[in-house]
């Protein structure tokens, strides 16, 4: 009886993941296998990273911000990190905005299931996986396979959408046209964002004279929460 009343607090305790579901559209052949491609591919997930300086400070900056009730040693934050990022950028995506994304969705909850039925960290839909995949939505629980599905399907959204990340959203969650999904993950996407022109700057004073500074690379345009893939900030 004990153990059953502790069982329940802790489920009452954890927040529902977030309830929206992807919308089973039509997919045309093209599509469908150029999506099943996407997913298949298996290379080991070596994310990109400008120098083994941004790889170490990016990885222990994100690893402090996950919460540590769901992810509670540092290596496996760090394991995690590496396959979000990896995925991300396989995508296209910025991995901050996935992991805003994965924030507002599930927690990070790697088991999350929602009141529609969307499962694991990035909430996906098990349709999908008889739309593209093995068929069997079991394996979305898997960390790896859900963090593809779920890129794999948010950069299909930002293609029909033309780039628009504010309706790319209101796909993803199956609240296309309400603002509270997008809003919701673009404020999560700014909480998780990273200056990267921070370790640039550590690089250069360490390489550089110190009586002449080098001067910043010219920069140039990069998605970022306040520069998005589409019209957000006039929404």
């Amino acid at each position: 009886m004990a153990l059953l009343a502790a069982v329940s607090v802790s489920l009452l305790a954890t927040p529902p993941a977030m309830a929206g579901a992807q919308v089973n559209e039509q997919l045309s052949d093209s599509v469908r296998s150029a999506l099943a491609a996407a997913l298949r591919d298996r290379s080991p997930p070596e994310p990109r990273y400008v120098s083994g300086l941004e790889k170490v400070d990016w990885l222990s900056g994100m690893a402090e911000r996950l919460p540590a009730r769901h992810k509670p040693s540092y290596l496996e934050r760090v394991e995690f990190l590496q396959m979000a990022r990896y995925e991300a950028q396989r995508a296209g995506l910025d991995p901050q905005l996935v992991l805003g994304l994965i924030e507002v969705e599930s927690n990070f909850r790697r088991h999350a299931i929602s009141s529609a039925g969307a499962r694991g960290y990035m909430q996906v839909m098990p349709f999908w996986t008889r739309e593209i995949g093995d068929g069997n939505p079991a394996g979305l629980f898997d960390s790896r396979t859900n963090l593809r599905y779920g890129c794999v399907i948010l950069r299909h959204y930002i293609d029909i959408e033309r780039g628009d990340l504010y309706r790319a959203l209101g796909r993803y969650n199956g609240s296309l046209g309400r603002p509270e999904y997008p809003n919701l993950v673009l404020a999560a996407w700014r909480r998780w964002n990273y200056d990267t022109g921070r370790v640039l700057k550590v690089q250069q004073a360490a390489v550089s004279p110190a009586s002449t500074p080098a001067s910043a690379p010219a920069s140039t345009p990069a998605l970022t929460p306040t520069a998005s893939l589409g019209p957000v900030a006039s929404r």
